[in-house]
């Protein structure tokens, strides 16, 4: 077993939770009302719910996949988040999404490596051992 093998979800992990831990925290200082002003320009309909389900995924989430807890369930609705910002923020308004682009990458790559060897979730699971 090549020894490296246990660290590709957790650097993952730190990245992607990393970035949307730093917004999540960005918008939850500045106030759902905030965001939700911005989700309704962007024409979202029940804006103030998105901006609860925006600002939970960001900061709650971000948390769980930096732990390793839940990672892929987290990870799934950061890459709908993504893609919301992809197609409904960014290439709208003409704007760069380089940076939307990795994260949707990295949460499809946490889909797919799951919460990895060095997480609380294997960490408790295997308590009992």
């Amino acid at each position: 077993m090549n020894p490296l093998t246990p660290y590709p979800a957790l650097f993952m992990r730190l990245a992607v939770g990393g970035v949307f831990l730093n917004h999540g925290i960005d918008k939850f200082q500045n106030g759902i009302g905030a965001t939700a002003n911005f989700l309704a320009g962007l024409g979202f309909p029940m804006a103030t719910v998105f901006a609860v389900i925006l600002i939970t995924v960001e900061t709650i989430g971000a948390v769980c996949v930096l732990l390793g807890i839940l990672t892929r369930a987290w990870a799934a609705a950061m890459a709908v988040v993504m893609l919301g910002a992809i197609f409904v923020a960014k290439l709208p308004a003409g704007r760069n999404f380089e940076l939307d682009a990795l994260l949707l990458a990295g949460a499809l790559t946490l889909i797919a490596l799951g919460d990895g060897p060095l997480s609380l979730a294997v960490r408790f699971k295997h308590r009992g051992d």
